[in-house]
C-alpha cells in the first residue's frame, strides 16, 4: 500500500461539496476548481460548505476575496443552501 493518496476526480460543474475535503485543503482546491471553471467557460460556483460553526464559510469567503477571478459572493438563496453555501461569480479577466 503506497503512502500517497490517489487524486480525487471532481466533476466540474459549477458546484463544489466541501464536505469530503479536508479543511487544510481549501485553499489549493478552490483556486484550482475556480480555474477549472473558468477553463469550461463556468462563471458561477456553487460552494456548499455546510452551516455548522462557520469556520469553513469564513475561510471559504477570505479564499473568494484572494482569487482576482472572483468579483462577488453571496450567501444562497433557499432553493441553494442558505447559509450553507456560497455562491461566487467569476469573471474570465483577473481583477475585471
Amino acid at each position: 500500500m503506497s503512502d500517497k493518496e490517489e487524486p480525487v476526480q471532481i466533476d466540474i460543474n459549477g458546484i463544489l461539496d466541501l464536505h469530503p475535503f479536508s479543511p487544510k485543503d481549501l485553499s489549493t482546491l478552490i483556486d484550482e476548481y475556480i480555474d477549472a471553471c473558468l477553463e469550461k467557460k463556468i462563471y458561477s460556483i456553487r460552494f456548499i460548505h455546510g452551516k455548522g460553526t462557520g469556520n469553513i464559510r469564513r475561510s471559504v469567503h477570505a479564499l473568494l476575496e484572494r482569487n482576482p477571478y472572483v468579483t462577488g459572493y453571496q450567501l444562497a438563496d433557499q432553493s441553494g443552501g442558505s447559509w450553507g453555501a456560497t455562491i461566487a461569480n467569476l469573471s474570465p479577466d483577473p481583477g475585471a
